[in-house]
Protein backbone atom coordinates (compact mmCIF):
# COMPACT_ATOMS: atom_id res chain seq x y z
CA UNK A 1 0.00 0.00 0.00
CA UNK A 2 2.81 2.08 0.84
CA UNK A 3 4.01 2.17 -2.87
CA UNK A 4 0.02 3.45 -4.27
CA UNK A 5 0.29 6.27 -2.00
CA UNK A 6 3.60 7.08 -2.92
CA UNK A 7 2.75 7.16 -6.41
CA UNK A 8 -0.44 8.78 -5.94
CA UNK A 9 1.00 11.38 -4.07
CA UNK A 10 3.44 12.30 -7.28
CA UNK A 11 0.97 12.69 -9.75
CA UNK A 12 0.09 16.61 -10.43
CA UNK A 13 -2.38 18.26 -12.59
CA UNK A 14 -1.19 18.81 -16.08
CA UNK A 15 0.07 22.13 -16.83
CA UNK A 16 -1.91 25.16 -18.17
CA UNK A 17 0.82 26.97 -19.06
CA UNK A 18 1.59 24.17 -21.31
CA UNK A 19 -2.46 23.84 -22.73
CA UNK A 20 -1.88 27.76 -23.21
CA UNK A 21 0.48 27.64 -25.66
CA UNK A 22 -0.41 24.63 -27.47
CA UNK A 23 -3.86 27.05 -28.33
CA UNK A 24 -1.91 29.73 -29.06
CA UNK A 25 -0.15 27.84 -31.78
CA UNK A 26 -3.35 25.83 -32.82
CA UNK A 27 -4.60 29.14 -33.22
CA UNK A 28 -1.98 30.51 -35.53
CA UNK A 29 -2.44 28.03 -37.91
CA UNK A 30 -4.15 28.22 -41.38
CA UNK A 31 -7.59 27.57 -40.30
CA UNK A 32 -10.69 29.26 -38.65
CA UNK A 33 -9.60 28.98 -34.91
CA UNK A 34 -11.32 25.74 -33.28
CA UNK A 35 -12.23 24.35 -36.56
CA UNK A 36 -10.63 20.80 -35.99
CA UNK A 37 -12.71 20.43 -32.93
CA UNK A 38 -11.54 17.43 -30.46
CA UNK A 39 -8.08 17.19 -32.64
CA UNK A 40 -6.98 20.40 -31.01
CA UNK A 41 -7.97 19.34 -27.30
CA UNK A 42 -6.09 16.37 -28.05
CA UNK A 43 -3.07 18.24 -28.94
CA UNK A 44 -3.39 20.70 -26.22
CA UNK A 45 -4.06 18.00 -23.62
CA UNK A 46 -0.81 16.29 -24.62
CA UNK A 47 1.43 19.55 -24.23
CA UNK A 48 -0.31 19.96 -20.85
CA UNK A 49 0.60 16.20 -19.80
CA UNK A 50 4.18 16.01 -21.29
CA UNK A 51 4.82 19.66 -20.56
CA UNK A 52 6.77 19.87 -24.20
CA UNK A 53 5.52 22.54 -26.77
CA UNK A 54 6.37 20.12 -30.14
CA UNK A 55 5.57 16.59 -28.32
CA UNK A 56 6.95 13.56 -29.77
CA UNK A 57 4.62 10.33 -29.44
CA UNK A 58 7.45 7.68 -31.35
CA UNK A 59 7.17 4.95 -28.68
CA UNK A 60 3.96 3.48 -28.55
CA UNK A 61 3.15 0.89 -26.20
CA UNK A 62 -0.01 -1.43 -25.45
CA UNK A 63 -0.44 -2.89 -22.16
CA UNK A 64 -2.27 -5.85 -22.59
CA UNK A 65 -3.31 -7.40 -19.12
CA UNK A 66 -4.64 -11.19 -19.19
CA UNK A 67 -6.18 -13.12 -15.67
CA UNK A 68 -8.87 -15.87 -15.02
CA UNK A 69 -12.31 -15.44 -13.06
CA UNK A 70 -13.59 -17.59 -10.59
CA UNK A 71 -17.02 -16.31 -11.59
CA UNK A 72 -16.88 -17.82 -14.65
CA UNK A 73 -18.13 -21.00 -13.61
CA UNK A 74 -21.44 -19.67 -12.71
CA UNK A 75 -21.93 -19.14 -16.36
CA UNK A 76 -21.74 -15.75 -16.80
CA UNK A 77 -19.42 -16.02 -20.34
CA UNK A 78 -20.48 -17.50 -23.38
CA UNK A 79 -16.68 -19.04 -23.75
CA UNK A 80 -15.27 -21.62 -21.42
CA UNK A 81 -11.87 -19.84 -18.92
CA UNK A 82 -9.48 -22.21 -21.14
CA UNK A 83 -9.61 -19.17 -23.82
CA UNK A 84 -7.66 -16.65 -21.75
CA UNK A 85 -4.69 -18.55 -21.96
CA UNK A 86 -5.20 -19.36 -25.48
CA UNK A 87 -5.61 -15.79 -26.33
CA UNK A 88 -2.10 -15.12 -24.30
CA UNK A 89 -0.65 -17.60 -26.63
CA UNK A 90 -2.54 -15.93 -29.88
CA UNK A 91 -1.36 -12.52 -29.22
CA UNK A 92 2.41 -13.64 -28.52
CA UNK A 93 1.99 -15.02 -32.26
CA UNK A 94 0.66 -11.62 -33.43
CA UNK A 95 -2.52 -13.03 -34.62
CA UNK A 96 -4.98 -11.04 -32.60
CA UNK A 97 -7.09 -7.97 -33.17
CA UNK A 98 -4.59 -5.90 -31.03
CA UNK A 99 -1.19 -7.37 -32.59
CA UNK A 100 -3.16 -6.14 -36.26
CA UNK A 101 -3.51 -2.84 -35.35
CA UNK A 102 -0.83 -2.57 -32.79
CA UNK A 103 1.15 -3.24 -36.67
CA UNK A 104 -0.62 -0.29 -37.84
CA UNK A 105 -0.14 2.37 -35.69
CA UNK A 106 3.53 0.86 -34.98
CA UNK A 107 3.04 0.17 -31.23
CA UNK A 108 4.42 -2.64 -29.51
CA UNK A 109 2.13 -4.85 -27.23
CA UNK A 110 3.70 -5.83 -24.16
CA UNK A 111 1.40 -9.11 -22.82
CA UNK A 112 1.24 -9.24 -18.85
CA UNK A 113 0.50 -12.55 -17.45
CA UNK A 114 -1.79 -11.01 -13.84
CA UNK A 115 -3.62 -14.44 -13.19
CA UNK A 116 -3.90 -16.63 -15.86
CA UNK A 117 -5.53 -19.60 -14.42
CA UNK A 118 -2.71 -21.99 -16.26
CA UNK A 119 1.20 -21.69 -16.74
CA UNK A 120 2.08 -19.80 -19.66
CA UNK A 121 4.60 -21.51 -20.71
CA UNK A 122 6.95 -19.41 -23.88
CA UNK A 123 10.33 -20.74 -25.06
CA UNK A 124 10.96 -18.45 -27.83
CA UNK A 125 14.00 -15.68 -26.46
CA UNK A 126 12.11 -13.04 -28.49
CA UNK A 127 8.54 -13.62 -27.61
CA UNK A 128 9.54 -13.20 -24.12
CA UNK A 129 10.47 -9.59 -24.84
CA UNK A 130 7.06 -8.84 -24.63
CA UNK A 131 5.68 -11.08 -22.09
CA UNK A 132 5.73 -10.65 -18.69
CA UNK A 133 4.95 -13.36 -16.21
CA UNK A 134 3.27 -11.35 -13.06
CA UNK A 135 1.04 -13.98 -11.84
CA UNK A 136 -0.45 -12.99 -8.44
CA UNK A 137 -2.72 -16.32 -8.59
CA UNK A 138 -4.44 -18.65 -10.95
CA UNK A 139 -7.16 -16.72 -11.05
CA UNK A 140 -9.43 -14.75 -8.73
CA UNK A 141 -11.90 -16.85 -6.62
CA UNK A 142 -15.27 -16.92 -7.11
CA UNK A 143 -16.91 -13.25 -6.41
CA UNK A 144 -20.63 -14.98 -6.40
CA UNK A 145 -19.39 -17.10 -2.92
CA UNK A 146 -17.19 -14.40 -1.83
CA UNK A 147 -14.19 -12.06 -2.15
CA UNK A 148 -12.95 -11.91 -5.42
CA UNK A 149 -9.17 -11.59 -4.25
CA UNK A 150 -7.55 -10.94 -0.50
CA UNK A 151 -6.72 -7.45 0.14
CA UNK A 152 -3.28 -8.42 0.50
CA UNK A 153 -3.89 -9.44 -3.60
CA UNK A 154 -5.62 -6.38 -4.42
CA UNK A 155 -2.60 -4.30 -3.29
CA UNK A 156 -0.14 -6.61 -5.02
CA UNK A 157 -2.13 -6.11 -8.64
CA UNK A 158 -2.32 -2.53 -8.27
CA UNK A 159 1.45 -2.14 -7.26
CA UNK A 160 2.70 -4.70 -10.16
CA UNK A 161 0.65 -2.57 -12.50
CA UNK A 162 3.35 0.02 -11.27
CA UNK A 163 5.97 -1.99 -11.81
CA UNK A 164 5.17 -3.26 -15.40
CA UNK A 165 4.83 0.32 -16.10
CA UNK A 166 8.14 1.23 -14.63
CA UNK A 167 10.31 -1.68 -16.41
CA UNK A 168 9.14 -0.45 -19.86
CA UNK A 169 9.27 3.04 -19.18
CA UNK A 170 13.09 2.37 -19.28
CA UNK A 171 12.94 1.57 -22.73
CA UNK A 172 11.05 4.40 -23.72
CA UNK A 173 7.09 5.37 -23.70
CA UNK A 174 5.68 8.55 -25.36
CA UNK A 175 1.72 7.19 -24.99
CA UNK A 176 0.33 4.01 -23.24
CA UNK A 177 -2.85 2.32 -24.52
CA UNK A 178 -4.47 0.06 -22.01
CA UNK A 179 -5.95 -3.90 -22.66
CA UNK A 180 -7.28 -7.05 -21.21
CA UNK A 181 -8.13 -10.07 -21.50
CA UNK A 182 -10.27 -12.70 -19.49
CA UNK A 183 -12.71 -15.00 -19.73
CA UNK A 184 -15.98 -13.17 -17.48
CA UNK A 185 -14.46 -10.05 -16.55
CA UNK A 186 -17.10 -8.30 -17.52
CA UNK A 187 -18.79 -9.40 -14.84
CA UNK A 188 -16.68 -7.56 -12.20
CA UNK A 189 -16.20 -4.90 -14.04
CA UNK A 190 -19.69 -4.85 -14.25
CA UNK A 191 -19.55 -4.84 -10.66
CA UNK A 192 -17.11 -2.22 -10.04
CA UNK A 193 -19.02 0.09 -12.62
CA UNK A 194 -22.39 -0.14 -10.35
CA UNK A 195 -20.54 0.63 -7.18
CA UNK A 196 -18.97 3.61 -8.21
CA UNK A 197 -21.62 5.38 -10.40
CA UNK A 198 -24.60 3.93 -8.19
CA UNK A 199 -26.24 2.80 -11.13
CA UNK A 200 -28.47 -0.02 -10.86
CA UNK A 201 -27.35 -3.71 -11.80
CA UNK A 202 -29.90 -3.74 -14.83
CA UNK A 203 -28.05 -0.59 -16.17
CA UNK A 204 -24.55 -1.03 -16.23
CA UNK A 205 -24.71 -4.89 -17.06
CA UNK A 206 -24.27 -5.99 -21.06
CA UNK A 207 -24.20 -9.27 -23.00
CA UNK A 208 -20.07 -9.45 -22.70
CA UNK A 209 -19.13 -11.84 -25.45
CA UNK A 210 -22.67 -12.69 -26.59
CA UNK A 211 -24.29 -14.50 -24.07
CA UNK A 212 -28.63 -14.95 -24.91
CA UNK A 213 -31.52 -13.67 -22.90
CA UNK A 214 -31.52 -16.33 -20.20
CA UNK A 215 -27.35 -16.06 -19.36
CA UNK A 216 -28.02 -12.14 -19.41
CA UNK A 217 -30.71 -12.66 -16.83
CA UNK A 218 -28.41 -15.07 -14.47
CA UNK A 219 -24.79 -12.41 -15.11
CA UNK A 220 -27.75 -10.08 -13.67
CA UNK A 221 -28.32 -12.35 -10.60
CA UNK A 222 -24.92 -13.34 -10.14
CA UNK A 223 -23.78 -9.85 -9.89
CA UNK A 224 -26.64 -9.08 -7.30
CA UNK A 225 -25.33 -11.75 -5.46
CA UNK A 226 -21.73 -10.90 -5.21
CA UNK A 227 -22.44 -7.60 -4.65
CA UNK A 228 -24.76 -8.21 -1.31
CA UNK A 229 -22.58 -11.03 -0.24
CA UNK A 230 -19.28 -9.23 -0.31
CA UNK A 231 -20.61 -5.33 0.44
CA UNK A 232 -18.11 -3.63 -1.22
CA UNK A 233 -17.03 -0.16 -0.03
CA UNK A 234 -17.92 3.13 -2.32
CA UNK A 235 -15.09 4.67 -0.05
CA UNK A 236 -12.37 2.39 -0.51
CA UNK A 237 -11.33 1.23 -4.31
CA UNK A 238 -8.82 -1.46 -2.52
CA UNK A 239 -11.68 -2.56 -0.96
CA UNK A 240 -14.33 -2.49 -4.21
CA UNK A 241 -11.23 -4.09 -5.96
CA UNK A 242 -10.43 -7.26 -3.86
CA UNK A 243 -14.32 -7.70 -3.43
CA UNK A 244 -15.65 -7.99 -6.63
CA UNK A 245 -12.36 -7.19 -9.02
CA UNK A 246 -9.93 -8.63 -11.18
CA UNK A 247 -6.20 -9.00 -11.27
CA UNK A 248 -5.72 -7.22 -14.62
CA UNK A 249 -8.27 -4.60 -13.36
CA UNK A 250 -6.42 -4.30 -10.72
CA UNK A 251 -2.98 -4.34 -12.46
CA UNK A 252 -4.48 -1.89 -15.07
CA UNK A 253 -5.40 0.39 -12.83
CA UNK A 254 -1.40 0.32 -11.25
CA UNK A 255 -0.15 1.13 -14.93
CA UNK A 256 -2.40 4.01 -15.15
CA UNK A 257 -1.33 5.78 -11.85
CA UNK A 258 2.09 5.14 -12.76
CA UNK A 259 1.73 6.46 -16.21
CA UNK A 260 0.25 9.87 -15.09
CA UNK A 261 3.17 9.97 -12.40
CA UNK A 262 5.60 10.56 -15.28
CA UNK A 263 3.60 12.90 -16.91
CA UNK A 264 2.50 9.78 -20.15
CA UNK A 265 -0.84 10.01 -21.69
CA UNK A 266 -3.21 6.80 -21.20
CA UNK A 267 -5.35 5.81 -23.82
CA UNK A 268 -7.85 4.29 -22.39
CA UNK A 269 -9.68 1.53 -24.11
CA UNK A 270 -13.40 -0.11 -23.71
CA UNK A 271 -15.51 -1.64 -20.38
CA UNK A 272 -12.80 -3.37 -18.65
CA UNK A 273 -10.18 -0.52 -18.95
CA UNK A 274 -12.77 1.39 -17.78
CA UNK A 275 -13.10 -0.20 -14.85
CA UNK A 276 -9.58 -0.24 -14.20
CA UNK A 277 -9.90 3.97 -15.02
CA UNK A 278 -12.22 3.90 -12.04
CA UNK A 279 -10.62 2.03 -9.73
CA UNK A 280 -7.20 4.56 -10.56
CA UNK A 281 -9.34 7.48 -10.69
CA UNK A 282 -10.87 6.95 -6.96
CA UNK A 283 -7.48 6.27 -5.81
CA UNK A 284 -6.51 9.71 -7.41
CA UNK A 285 -8.79 12.07 -8.95
CA UNK A 286 -5.75 14.00 -11.09
CA UNK A 287 -5.29 10.61 -12.77
CA UNK A 288 -8.35 11.55 -15.05
CA UNK A 289 -6.57 14.49 -16.56
CA UNK A 290 -4.05 12.19 -18.21
CA UNK A 291 -6.94 10.09 -19.79
CA UNK A 292 -7.82 10.40 -23.20
CA UNK A 293 -11.17 7.69 -23.79
CA UNK A 294 -10.36 5.64 -27.29
CA UNK A 295 -13.90 4.45 -27.67
CA UNK A 296 -17.56 4.06 -25.87
CA UNK A 297 -17.97 0.10 -26.06
CA UNK A 298 -21.10 -1.41 -26.71
CA UNK A 299 -21.09 -2.69 -23.33
CA UNK A 300 -23.52 -0.43 -21.83
CA UNK A 301 -22.30 -0.02 -18.64
CA UNK A 302 -18.89 1.94 -20.42
CA UNK A 303 -20.67 5.12 -20.56
CA UNK A 304 -21.67 5.67 -17.35
CA UNK A 305 -18.17 4.74 -16.18
CA UNK A 306 -16.82 7.17 -18.58
CA UNK A 307 -19.28 10.29 -17.46
CA UNK A 308 -18.28 9.50 -13.79
CA UNK A 309 -14.69 10.04 -14.54
CA UNK A 310 -15.80 13.16 -17.10
CA UNK A 311 -14.36 11.64 -19.99
CA UNK A 312 -15.42 12.17 -23.42
CA UNK A 313 -14.59 8.95 -25.80
CA UNK A 314 -13.54 9.74 -29.11
CA UNK A 315 -15.08 6.84 -31.27
CA UNK A 316 -18.30 5.16 -31.36
CA UNK A 317 -17.40 1.91 -33.25
CA UNK A 318 -19.59 -0.79 -31.43
CA UNK A 319 -16.35 -1.92 -30.38
CA UNK A 320 -16.55 -4.67 -27.37
CA UNK A 321 -13.77 -6.70 -28.16
CA UNK A 322 -10.92 -5.25 -25.54
CA UNK A 323 -7.30 -6.24 -26.04
CA UNK A 324 -6.33 -2.49 -26.26
CA UNK A 325 -7.97 -2.54 -29.99
CA UNK A 326 -9.83 0.64 -29.51
CA UNK A 327 -7.02 2.33 -27.92
CA UNK A 328 -5.02 1.51 -30.71
CA UNK A 329 -7.16 3.29 -33.13
CA UNK A 330 -7.63 6.22 -30.74
CA UNK A 331 -3.94 6.35 -30.43
CA UNK A 332 -3.78 6.99 -34.23
CA UNK A 333 -6.23 10.22 -33.71
CA UNK A 334 -3.81 11.75 -31.10
CA UNK A 335 -0.87 11.19 -33.12
CA UNK A 336 -2.42 13.21 -36.01
CA UNK A 337 -3.45 16.04 -33.09
CA UNK A 338 -0.08 16.35 -32.41
CA UNK A 339 1.11 16.29 -36.53
CA UNK A 340 -1.55 19.31 -37.01
CA UNK A 341 0.27 21.52 -34.09
CA UNK A 342 3.51 21.00 -35.17
CA UNK A 343 3.12 20.23 -39.00
CA UNK A 344 0.60 22.57 -40.22
CA UNK A 345 1.70 26.13 -41.70
CA UNK A 346 1.02 29.70 -39.86
CA UNK A 347 -0.83 32.38 -41.40
CA UNK A 348 2.06 34.20 -41.56
CA UNK A 349 4.49 31.33 -42.77
CA UNK A 350 1.87 30.58 -45.56
CA UNK A 351 1.20 34.19 -46.43
CA UNK A 352 -2.43 33.45 -45.84
CA UNK A 353 -4.78 36.11 -44.86
CA UNK A 354 -5.93 35.91 -41.22
CA UNK A 355 -9.63 36.78 -39.74
CA UNK A 356 -10.85 40.48 -40.08
CA UNK A 357 -14.24 40.17 -38.62
CA UNK A 358 -15.66 38.93 -35.24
Amino acid sequence: MDKIKKITETITGINKEFVEKAKQGLDNLTKPQGSLGRLEELAMQICGITEKEKPLLRNKVIFTLASDHGVAEEGVSAYPKEVTAQMVYNFLRGGAGINVLARHIGARVIVVDMGVAEKIKIKNAKLKTFFKDRKVNFGTKNMARGPAMSRFEAVKSIETGIAVFKEEFKNGIDIIGTGDMGIGNTTPSSAIAAVFTKKSIEDVVGRGTGIDDKGLENKIKIIKKALKINTPSYSDPIDVLAKVGGFEIGGLAGIILSAAAKRVPIVIDGFISGAAALIAYQLEPKTRDYMIASHCSAEKGHRFILEHIGLKPLLDLNLRLGEGTGAALAINLVEASIRILTQMATFKGAGVSERTHK
